[in-house]
Parts: structure tokens; sequence; C-alpha cells
């Protein structure tokens, strides 16, 4: 690997629901062959990963994605003309489809990146996921959108309850009721806006597989994963990388029909007939995906190498059994550190080392 590497990665905002930054930086130190910087990006100066000393080498804050791509713009040409950086791997839905709109200016200035484009981001979106696994033969719960909470009192029996109750980014509320359903549709309006999407709530085992497609139909890898502990958020508090080839089966189907390029964490259902279910395709990687580097499949080191235009063969083999369990730890900081970061926009930890 060469020692001038940059990788600059997003979503470090690891509280109780975790952005995926901090387990992507974490997975590319795990490759002891890297001996590159990793720049952080965040949007609010009290992200924790922020003052993780020992995960990135210097912090940026950016634009929140409402503020448009052309701020975001900018202040990654600022971020380049500071570090150098060469590589970047966004994180979170909401900011994806400004990065894939600045991918062609950022591949100017020689930042190279990996993931899906504007086509694949719109196809696996809550609101078409049912139309996307009629198409590539993938069963998908039932699922309906709906603009106002007067389609709920109209439902009949298109969805029975209990259902979830999603928006179009983030979040899932289980109702059990038309009025619980009504009063999770407000709060989701609230936070992400409308559509809002309704989902049959099929039981079973929850199963997530963190995988990276070549963009032209294959597979890089990936790796499967139970959940062994669920918190009341619905966040995967622990796990076990598994060996379940319908699950990886499914997961080729999707990355065949969407010609999927780059990370996307794919969530299903195993009910107790053991029918597979659909749930979510995410574009991104999961809060989980350094199991992945733990289990020796290390996905987003496989991405990293990709962005820098390097040719990774295909991965089919990992470690079943291998665990994550998350802890929560306190970070030590200084008060000044945090008005360099909320007052300068920025700090660079590797100039105090």
């Amino acid at each position: 690997m060469k020692s001038g590497r940059v990788v600059a990665v997003t979503g470090l905002n690891a509280t109780d629901n975790p952005g995926p930054g901090v387990p992507v930086a974490r997975s590319l130190r795990m490759n002891r062959r890297f001996k590159g910087r990793i720049v952080g990006l965040v949007y609010d100066s009290l992200d924790p990963g922020i003052y993780a000393r020992d995960v990135v080498d210097e912090v940026y804050i950016i634009p929140y994605p409402s503020q448009g791509t052309e701020a975001l713009w900018e202040r990654l040409q600022y971020v380049h003309s500071e570090t150098g950086m060469n590589v970047v791997i966004p994180t979170l839905d909401a900011e994806l489809p400004s990065f894939i709109a600045l991918e062609g200016p950022l591949r100017g200035l020689g930042v190279g990146s990996f993931f899906c484009t504007k086509e694949q981001y719109d196809l696996r979106a809550k609101d078409r996921l049912a139309e996307m696994g009629e198409k590539a033969g993938i069963a998908v719960p039932r699922t309906k959108k709906v603009m106002t909470a007067d389609a709920l009192y109209k439902l009949g029996d298109e969805i029975e309850y209990p259902l979830y109750v999603k928006g179009s980014y983030y979040g899932a509320k289980l109702a059990r009721s038309v009025d619980e359903a009504v009063a999770a549709f407000h709060k989701t309006v609230a936070q992400w806006g409308v559509p809002v999407i309704l989902q049959e709530a099929v039981r079973g085992d929850e199963l997530d597989v963190v995988a990276v497609g070549d963009g032209k139909g294959g597979l890089i890898g990936a790796v499967p994963m139970k959940k062994t502990f669920i918190t009341d958020k619905g966040k995967g508090w622990a796990g076990v990388a598994i060996r379940d080839p319908v699950l990886l089966e499914l997961t080729r189907r999707f990355m065949e029909h969407s010609k999927w390029r780059g990370p996307c964490e794919v969530e299903v259902v195993r009910d107790k007939d053991s029918n597979y279910y659909l749930l979510e395709v995410n574009p991104r990687f999961p809060a989980w995906c350094d199991l992945s580097a733990g289990a020796g499949m290390n996905l987003p080191d496989a991405v990293m190498r990709l962005a820098s235009g390097r040719v990774v063969k295909p991965m089919t083999e990992f470690a079943a059994g291998t665990m994550f369990v998350r802890i929560s730890i306190n970070q030590i900081a200084s008060m000044s550190d945090l008005q360099a970061i909320a007052s300068a926009g920025e700090i660079k930890w590797r100039e105090q080392r």
C-alpha cells in the first residue's frame, strides 16, 4: 500500500445509533500494510469519532446535505488542499446523492471513490423495494407508500397489523394498531418528510449482509451476520458472522439485477418456515462493517483499493463464528479541542502527536 494514501471517511457519529464511519476507519487500520492517513468528515463538533485520536488523523466539519452540493464541493476542495486526500468513502444515506453528483469533479482533483450510481441509489429506495424485488425474484414483505395519515385508515387488507412505519432514509417504528401507526407517521414526517413507507412486519430471525458489488453484476465479497442482541431502537448491538447459502444467493441475485457498485447492507428476515424476505438495502456500509475485517474479509479495505483504481479479486472466505459486541466508552478530550473544531471547523491530531 502506498504510504501517501489519504482516505476521507464520513459518518463519525458513534452514538447509540452509530454511523459507519468509525468502523470503516478501524477496518482500514486493521490492514497492517496501510500506512496512510485517515481524514474524518463530520457534521457536528460533538460527533464522538472526532475525538478518537487512534482512529482519525485529522477532522473537518462539512456542510449538511440540506445546504446543497455547491457548499459541499467548496468545502471538499478546501479539505483536499489541506490534506491531499485521494480517496473518499461516504457512509451516510442522506449525503450520498451529493457525493454521487460530485464524483466527476472529485475525480478531477484526483480523489477516487467507489459507491453506487444515482440510478442504483433510487432503485433500492424503500418505496421502490417491492418493485425491485419482484423483478429480481426476491421476496419482499407487502409494502405501501403513503403521503397522508388519512391513508392509514383506508388500508383494508392491503397490509395487516403489526406493520412498520419507515422514513425515506432512516427509522422503522413498529405499529400494532392504526392509532400507533398514525402517531408513528407524524413522528416520521417530522423527521424525514414524506413519503412514509408501510411494510408488513414479518417475524423471525433478523439477518444482515455487508457486501460490495463490482458494478457489473458481480460480488466482490459478502459477510452475513445474525443479530444476537437488539436495542430498543432496533439496532444490532451484538452479532455473529454466519454461513448461510440462501442469504448469500439472495445477495448475489440483488447484485446481478442492480449491477450494484460499492458497499451496501442487505437486511433480511427469515421466518419460522425458513422463508427469506428482503426488508431493506442500505446503500453504504453498515455500522457493524468492521466485523467483515475481523472475520478475515476486509470489505472497507477492498473499497478503498477499488476507489484507488486497483483490481480486487472476488473474496469468498471468512471466519464464521466471529462476533462483534458493541461497548460504550467515554472519550476524553479538552475544551480547547472542542473549541478548535467548533470555531475553526477542523482539528489535526497528527500535529499533536
